[in-house]
């Protein structure tokens, strides 16, 4: 699993519960338990400050990080749509998304594409792109982060056929193959659901064991927010199996819960018991390592 992708995991599951600030000691003990060691942290924290996400802070002789407003952000949506049971109900209106970016900044433009597609959005011709679920803050937030307002229009419009929604939908994502996706996902965790929550209930199963099975479950159904674009029910086909993957989600993660916590807030804690002069975690530590 991918350092900086385990740590925005983290960041979303847990540190941005506790104040939103971390020694990076504290990170690295944490991540040792998926098999990262300090340097690929340090390295992929000094990554995430150089990109914006996160930004450094000088305690004593600790260093913490803490996500900027950027990565809230994007931790906050992430949550509302990692934690919703079923879709939102629909208004029966299409957020429509066209860019003509110049050549000469192409990397914005591979940025945007991105961006929209984590956002839910589907490509309906080049540079054309829809969403039934996207909100129109979003949009606009978009717009403002890559700078890019002479070169995009933004409509919201009902399709007035000659087909239905739903061929909309055919055309612009591959809906059979994210349910595949789905169908694997149940099928892996519905066993591992019933086996840990047979373990916890009889007291068999460590608190640092719960912790990393937690992360993992999160980090895992997380991808789905790059595939899934969080359609409307009334826009699924009949055998969808989202919801079903949702629920289990749910249920796991609260048998998971109190014990992964409470490993989590015994090395979060531990950072206020050790020495300032104990600087062991810290050496080689943002913003003097470079990639």
């Amino acid at each position: 699993m991918n350092t900086r992708s385990m740590i925005f995991t983290l960041y979303g599951d847990y540190i941005s519960h506790y104040g939103n600030k971390i020694w990076i000691g504290s990170l690295i003990r944490l991540l040792e338990e998926f098999g990262h060691n300090g340097q690929s942290v340090r390295a992929a924290i000094s990554r995430m400050s150089k990109q914006g996400w996160v930004q450094a802070e000088k305690v004593g002789n600790k260093s913490y990080y803490s996500l900027t407003e950027r990565g809230i952000n994007r931790i906050e949506e992430a949550a509302k749509r990692i934690f919703k049971l079923k879709p939102d109900e629909w208004d029966g209106k299409w957020k429509i998304f066209m860019y003509s970016i110049p050549e000469e900044i192409r990397n914005v433009r591979d940025e945007l594409r991105k961006e929209l597609i984590w956002s839910g959005f589907g490509t309906m011709s080049n540079s054309c792109w829809i969403s039934a679920s996207i909100k129109e803050k979003q949009i606009y937030d978009l717009i403002a982060k890559y700078e890019i307002e002479p070169y995009v229009d933004f409509f919201i419009s009902t399709y007035e056929g000659p087909h239905e929604d739903v061929k909309l939908v055919e055309k612009c994502w591959n809906l059979g193959e994210i349910n595949e996706k789905y169908q694997e996902f149940i099928k892996d965790y519905s066993q591992k659901y019933i086996i840990a929550k047979n373990k916890i209930q009889k007291c068999r199963m460590a608190d640092a064991e719960c912790f990393v099975e937690r992360a993992i479950l999160v980090h895992e159904y997380r991808k789905f927010l790059f595939n899934d674009p969080g359609l409307p029910e009334v826009l699924l086909p009949d055998q969808w199996l989202g919801l079903h993957a949702a629920a289990l989600f749910s249920d796991y993660y609260k048998v998971l819960a109190e014990p992964a916590s409470r490993f989590f807030e015994q090395v979060f804690g531990a950072a206020n018991e050790m020495d300032d002069k104990d600087q062991s975690y810290d050496m080689l530590d943002h913003p003097l390592i470079t990639d």
